[in-house]
């Protein structure tokens, strides 16, 4: 009955630790959302900002669309609150409390969320979403990638033509290397700091900055390939 008795008590004290991480990740979660946010779909092709208050509501706390939001989102003119569900659950909510959307964090300050029919839709922090916009911005133009001693081997340009979810089209430049040109890239995107170069088999490259502001193909090799800005 001893040993019982301990191990009740254990898994007690287990389901009580659980249930106060979860009531403090709930908290977190509520004290962090407060702010203005950007509401978009996965290409930021329509988009618009939602800014998440403290204030209670019926069923959650207030919240503000901008009025240009019904137009490029139409479903956020049922949007009327937002709450915390479960552990980790974002939503955006009708009048009677219902999902509209629910958003899950996918990393610090990024949440996903799916309405069946329409596809994903990217709640993020407003002041980041704008700053990766303005990155990404910069990186639309002509480019050359060379080898680690200098010898250009071929010229692209980065576009900001969708071709799909997430993606952009690029144009190789004639007289590329040959696995270059073998490799054909024709979309590409930046994701999490790294410029993607994806070629229509599916395969794909990934470059990273250094430190001397220059693009490096990872993982690095004893003949590394880098992308400049032209």
């Amino acid at each position: 009955m001893g040993v019982l008795r301990v191990v009740t008590f254990a898994v007690v004290a287990c389901l009580a630790a659980i249930g106060i991480a979860q009531a403090q990740d709930t908290t977190t979660l509520k004290k962090e959302m407060p702010g203005q946010w950007e509401l978009s779909t996965t290409e930021r092709s329509k988009t618009c900002v939602v800014t998440l208050k403290a204030d209670a509501a019926a069923q959650g706390f207030k919240l503000e669309l901008e009025p240009a939001c019904k137009a490029a989102l139409p479903f956020t003119k049922d949007i009327v609150a937002w709450s915390v569900r479960g552990l980790d659950i974002v939503r955006l909510q009708d009048a009677s409390g219902e999902a509209v959307i629910d958003f899950t964090e996918v990393e610090a300050g990024i949440f996903e969320g799916l309405r069946q029919g329409e596809g994903v839709y990217i709640l993020q922090d407003l002041a980041a979403a704008r700053s990766m916009a303005k990155s990404m911005d910069q990186m639309i133009g002509d480019w050359s990638i060379v080898r680690g001693n200098g010898q250009p081997v071929c010229g692209l340009t980065l576009t900001n033509t969708e071709a799909g979810p997430d993606n952009f089209q690029v144009f190789l430049k004639p007289k590329c290397d040959a696995a270059i040109a073998q490799f054909n890239p024709t979309q590409w995107r930046l994701d999490r700091g790294q410029i993607i170069l994806l070629s229509k088999a599916g395969e794909a490259w990934q470059f990273e900055a250094d430190d001397n502001a220059q693009w490096r193909r990872v993982p690095d090799t004893a003949d590394p390939l880098i992308m400049l800005r032209q």
